[in-house]
């Protein structure tokens, strides 16, 4: 990628990016990935236009795409408990094919409803907008925790 460590800095002092860092940082547990940078933590999600061509239509996701997809909503989630104190849980369900829903919880509130499909070709087209979608889902549920705070409560 082009960006440097500085260019990376500014984003990642802020909400859902530096959630989703601490969240690849958590899963390391033998410090195999001290040495690595935010950066090269938030690589995997850059899928750019090549990228994403050499990705086959119809395919089954992988591990590694579904473990890097429950990290990003798992960011989504925490960013929302931090910003609320409102304990935030995600649930998906996904057909080995790659589609399905997943569902944000907070309380008996329904704070993010979305369909997934296409899972195995999961990623973003830069760094901008990893972060534009991560906080604009954040802002989604905020709002819905704002304006239903006693289901959400509950």
């Amino acid at each position: 990628m082009a960006e440097t460590a500085t260019q990376i800095a500014a984003p990642a002092a802020r909400g859902f990016l530096k959630e989703l860092i601490k969240q690849w940082r958590a899963q390391d547990l033998h410090g195999s990935w001290d040495r690595k940078t935010d950066l090269d933590l938030l690589e995997p999600y850059i899928l750019t236009r090549d990228k994403r061509r050499e990705i086959p239509m119809m395919s089954d996701p992988d591990p590694e795409t579904l473990w890097r997809m429950e990290l990003f909503y798992n960011a989504v989630g925490l960013t929302l408990e931090r910003i609320t104190g409102v304990m935030v849980c995600p649930l998906m369900k996904l057909h080995h094919e790659g589609f399905g829903r997943l569902v944000l919880t907070a309380g008996r509130l329904i704070v993010i409803n979305k369909n997934l499909r296409d899972v195995h070709r999961f990623g973003f087209e830069s760094l901008e907008k990893l972060e534009e979608e991560g906080e604009k889902l954040v802002a989604a549920g905020l709002e819905w925790i704002e304006k239903y705070p006693e289901v959400a409560h509950y």
